[in-house]
């Protein structure tokens, strides 16, 4: 699995080469356009891997006893709370 740097370092190069072919031909609208997408596929990128982060985490955290219902109910109610959050997120873009 890649690590966090070396994804964001490849985009950005190829962002980099894009914006400085816009930039050699004077297309300032091109040049515009690329650095907004920049930003946004940056954006989705880290939040992506903030999300792959948590599965791993979750994956390799200890397995816990078994919990009575109400606990798992508040678990699940969490889930949903970060289910919208996420959801929420993502309108952003």
């Amino acid at each position: 699995m890649r690590d966090r740097k070396r994804v964001l370092a490849s985009l950005e190069a190829s962002f980099r080469e894009a914006f400085e072919r816009a930039r050699d031909g004077g297309d300032r609208d091109e040049m515009a356009r690329l650095d907004l997408e920049f930003q946004r596929d940056q954006l989705q990128l880290e939040v992506l891997m903030d999300i792959r982060d948590l599965m791993r985490r979750e994956r390799e955290a200890p397995q816990e006893p078994a919990r009575d219902e109400k606990s798992l109910i508040e678990e699940g109610s969490a889930l949903i709370e970060k289910a919208g959050a996420l959801r929420r997120m993502a309108r952003l873009r």
